[in-house]
């Protein structure tokens, strides 16, 4: 046996990983790459030559900008309509026993089992037969019900693991249940509220299909890509994923050194 083929038997886990963050990575290194490209045509799909037009002027296609502060305004009210809703439901699942509790928590999960199609045509014959007007109310509504499912199970995981013997020595020393709740329980169930949070505005913000459906005439900035790839695709669209995609890692950066240092000290 080599000396090459011993390092990579001994090494074979983290190659597996960098190549793995590497296939994951590699879409969004081809993103930011044409974010600095100015094509001939209207398809920003060959490289042509270096330009900072797009960057300079981000907002530079007609009705871009416009949809994408309604993307960022529909996560984030789906974002508290499922966080607020699901940290409830968590609770009670993981904390109180009634007659329900099983087919809740089947009927809590089976947005994440069925396709998002039938979801979305599922939300959109009720809302026909209701009479209800198709645009921001229809999407924000569908938008907070299958984000419900991913709060409930980040939040429920993190419940369920909590030791409650924290929360009766609070009561020991005569805390009220008000300060119980804000000083002991919260605290410790904030890492899982905030994961179901992260994730709900990462799903409500990209989603197509259930957004499809139920838009009416409404465009939010997945629907703007999905039209502007079938007439020319802007290079501002590039410009808008890389500012995304930079800001989600910032996020996670920031959270890893804010770990880091919790542990520290």
């Amino acid at each position: 046996m080599t000396a090459l083929t011993r390092w990579i038997r001994r090494n074979l886990v983290v190659i597996a990983g960098l190549g793995t963050l590497a296939y994951l990575t590699l879409p969004n290194v081809v993103v930011l790459v044409f974010s600095f490209n100015k094509p001939n045509g209207r398809f920003n799909y060959e490289w042509q030559r270096f330009s900072t037009d797009a960057w300079t002027d981000p907002c530079g296609v007609a009705d871009l900008c416009g949809s994408l502060s309604l993307s960022l305004k529909i996560a984030v009210w789906a974002t508290i309509g499922a966080t607020v809703l699901g940290t409830m439901i968590s609770f009670a699942l993981a904390r109180y026993r009634f007659r329900a509790r099983p087919a809740v928590n089947s009927l809590i999960f089976l947005p994440m089992a069925m396709p998002e199609v039938v979801m979305a045509a599922s939300l959109a014959t009720l809302f026909l037969n209701m009479g209800v007007d198709f645009g921001f109310w229809t999407i924000l509504i569908a938008h907070i019900m299958f984000c419900l499912s991913f709060v409930v199970t980040a939040v429920k995981a993190r419940v369920m693991s909590m030791d409650p013997r924290l929360e009766q020595a609070a009561q020991d020393l005569y805390a009220s249940p008000a300060q119980t709740f804000l000083r002991v329980t919260l605290p410790i169930a904030a890492p899982g509220i905030a994961a179901g949070a992260l994730l709900s505005f990462a799903l409500s913000f990209d989603d197509f299909i259930i957004t499809n459906f139920n838009a009416g005439s409404t465009v939010t900035f997945p629907m703007f890509v999905w039209g502007s790839a079938q007439r020319g695709t802007p290079v501002q669209i590039n410009v808008i994923g890389t500012a995304m995609f930079a800001v989600a890692v910032l996020c996670v950066l920031v959270g890893q050194l804010a770990g880091a240092r919790r542990k520290r000290s």
